[in-house]
C-alpha cells in the first residue's frame, strides 16, 4: 500500500505520474550531460558521449544506446532551431520502488535545451572566485547527479559576491571548481590537476590543454595550494557553457594586476578559431 501527498493533496498512488518515483529524485542515481554549439554546430558531441558513456558504465546503469542519446540530442537540437544553445540531459536508473538495490528498472531519459548565456563581459573583465572545503563523494571522474556540495559551493560563493568556488581537499590542494576546471599560469607553464578519482575529465580542460602548445605553454599536471594560486601570474576556468574564463581575484587577492592575462586571452582567442571547425 503507498500513500502519496503532493503539495497538499493527496493523490492515488496508481495515478500519480512516475516521475515522482525516479531514482534520480530518490537516490541522485543517475549520470548527466552538458554540451553546447556554436553558430549551429554542436561542439565535440562525440567527446561528450564517450564520457557519457562510460559515467553510465561506472554506475552500473545498462540497456542505453547511445546511438539512441545521439539521435534525440541531434533532433533536439533542429528542433530548437537556434543558433547557440546549451544542451543538457541525463539518464536516471529509472522509476519504482525507493529501494536501493532495485533490479529491472526501465533507465529515464530526460533532455532540456535552451538559450546559452553569454560569457563576453566575464571574459572582459574576469571574475572573483573563492575556496571552499571539498567535501564531495570520491568517485567525481563520474559526472553524476549527486551534485549538492557543487551547488552549496557555488552559493557559498555567489554569498561573497563571487562567480565560481574552487574545492580545496584535505591535504590543501585545489582539486576543480564546483562547476569547472581550475587552472594557474606561472611564467609560461600551465599548472592543472592531474586527472584521478576526484576530478572530474572535463571536455573544455581537454581542449585547453591540446591548445596549450600553440599559445608557448607548458603543461603540469600538479595540484596547487590556495597560496600558490594566489600568487599565479594568471588563473583562468574552463568550462563547457562559458569555454574559458579569466580569473582575476582568488580569494580576494588580486592576480597580477586584475586584468586577465596575456596567455589566457591567447587560449581564448585560440578557442574561438576551434569552435570555427
Amino acid at each position: 500500500m503507498h500513500l502519496v501527498m503532493i503539495g497538499d493533496e493527496f493523490v492515488d498512488a496508481g495515478k500519480v505520474d512516475s516521475a515522482y518515483f525516479d531514482y534520480g529524485t530518490f537516490f541522485g542515481d543517475g549520470v548527466y550531460e552538458v554540451l553546447r554549439s556554436y553558430n549551429g554546430r554542436l561542439f565535440a558531441l562525440d567527446e561528450h558521449l564517450d564520457r557519457f558513456k562510460r559515467s553510465l558504465a561506472e554506475v552500473e546503469i545498462e540497456g542505453v544506446d547511445i546511438e539512441t542519446v545521439r539521435k534525440r540530442v541531434l533532433k533536439a537540437f533542429e528542433k530548437f532551431d537556434k543558433p547557440n544553445a546549451k544542451i543538457y540531459f541525463h539518464i536516471t536508473r529509472g522509476s519504482g520502488t525507493r529501494e536501493h538495490a532495485a533490479e529491472g528498472l526501465t533507465p529515464r531519459f530526460f533532455l532540456t535545451v535552451s538559450d546559452i548565456e553569454a560569457a563576453d563581459a566575464q571574459k572582459q573583465t574576469g571574475i572573483s572566485v573563492i575556496t571552499v572545503p571539498d567535501t564531495r563523494w570520491k568517485r567525481c571522474d563520474i559526472k553524476s547527479l549527486n551534485l549538492l556540495p557543487n551547488v552549496l559551493a557555488k552559493r557559498a560563493a555567489h554569498k561573497r559576491g563571487c562567480d565560481e568556488a574552487i574545492f580545496v581537499n584535505d591535504t590543501g590542494f585545489i582539486t576543480e571548481g564546483s562547476s569547472s576546471a581550475f587552472f594557474g599560469i606561472f611564467g609560461r607553464i600551465l599548472h592543472t590537476s592531474p586527472l584521478g578519482a576526484n576530478i572530474l575529465p572535463s571536455i573544455t580542460r581537454k581542449f585547453v590543454l591540446e591548445l596549450a602548445a600553440k599559445v608557448g605553454l607548458q603543461i603540469q599536471t600538479e595540484q596547487l595550494k590556495a597560496d600558490e594560486a594566489a600568487g599565479a601570474d594568471e588563473l583562468l576556468i574552463a568550462v563547457s557553457s562559458k569555454d574559458i574564463v579569466p580569473v582575476v581575484k582568488f580569494n580576494e587577492i588580486q592576480i597580477a594586476n586584475g586584468k586577465p592575462g596575456r596567455y589566457t586571452k591567447l587560449l581564448m582567442k585560440e578557442f574561438v578559431e576551434l569552435v570555427k571547425g
